[in-house]
């Protein structure tokens, strides 16, 4: 299958690359797509080198599937002409995920929705997929009533330019370039995007929203407390849920142990509980401190953490274009088995 990645010398781009190839996705042939700054550039896949070409290069050498991490307004501009071509679009941006006529996918629970005629599909915020992997069997069993979390995010997020500032930050560079109005080595930031008028940022109102629309339920109540912290393993998440029915731990756990993409890690008296540098260069979502909210009825506590440029944008979308080929809603070069 030919497969464009469109920002493919970002860091999520790269990262895209890589779940291409461990995930050993059929590719027959491969078009990095970027900027016109980047075009000509080379870069690496399965040990050759590929030359980048334009956005109009890219249209017209016909891909199947067009995996996009190129931003909100390339999205928005080029998404459609991609569409228009014919080629499935995977995007990572927020451009598309609270339009209505757009499908808002983490395969593992709501892939069944896609079509053949949904040519873009949009891939959700990163702190958004990992808790809402987490929530949908304890969902479907006991019906979220409310959730409300507090994350612990990840420098990669923001970006390399971020990571270069943590880094240079370690180093005690005072003139480092800086991509947040703080210093964010040894340092916690109560902001991720910009803060609107309801005094919330725009990340803490995607994960309310886009946890709606995924588990297909807007009656679910979410609060978000979205948060910055100087790792670069993955993201964390603090989860209190109240479900409508009570529910047993031991079943709980179970639940979450058989879903689909997660794994349970809860001995805290052994001191296993999922942390980033455990959870880096993994696709799941890992889930650990489980324990009843003694304060209130039927609600329970979780700390989930994955790696957010791996399940939480890259291999996320990469499971939706496998999804898309698996089930024959995309043509094929080769017979899939």
């Amino acid at each position: 299958m030919k497969i464009a990645v469109v920002g493919a010398t970002g860091l999520v781009g790269g990262e895209i690359l890589k779940v291409l190839e461990e995930r050993n996705f059929p590719v027959s042939e491969l078009i990095p797509v970027a900027s016109e700054r980047s075009v000509g550039k080379q870069i690496e896949f399965k040990g050759k080198p590929y030359t980048v070409v334009s956005f109009d290069d890219a249209i017209a050498a016909k891909p199947a599937i067009a995996i996009f991490s190129a931003g909100g307004g390339t999205s928005l501009e080029l998404a459609p002409k991609f569409a228009e071509a014919g080629i499935f679009v995977v995007d990572n941006s927020s451009a598309w995920r609270m339009d209505p006529t757009k499908k808002l996918v983490v395969p593992e629970i709501n892939a069944d929705t896609l079509t053949a005629d949904d040519k873009i599909i949009a891939n959700p915020n990163c702190s958004t997929i990992q808790m809402v992997v987490a929530l949908k069997p304890l969902h479907d069993r006991y019906k979220a009533k409310r959730v409300v979390v507090s994350t612990y995010q990840s420098v990669t997020g923001t970006g390399k330019a971020a990571v270069d500032q943590l880094f240079a930050e370690r180093k005690g560079d005072k003139d480092a370039k800086k991509v947040y109005p703080h210093p964010i080595d040894l340092n916690v930031l109560p902001h991720i995007d910009s803060f609107l008028d309801n005094g919330y940022t725009k990340e803490e109102m995607k994960m309310i929203n886009e946890t709606k629309k995924i588990m297909g339920d807007d009656s679910i109540k979410v609060t978000a407390t979205t948060v910055r912290i100087p790792t670069i393993g993955g993201h964390s998440e603090a989860v209190n849920v109240e479900f409508e029915h009570d529910f047993d731990l031991n079943e709980v756990v179970e639940l979450l142990s058989n879903a689909e993409g997660v794994i349970v890690q809860d001995d805290p008296k052994n001191y296993v509980y999922p942390m980033p540098l455990t959870a880096h260069g993994r696709d799941e979502v890992f889930v650990g401190r489980i324990r009843r909210d003694e304060t209130q009825p039927n609600t329970l506590n979780m700390w989930i953490v994955a790696d957010n440029l791996r399940k939480g944008a890259a291999t996320n979308a990469v499971q939706i274009a496998e999804y898309l080929m698996k089930n024959k809603l995309v043509e094929t070069a080769e017979p899939v088995a």
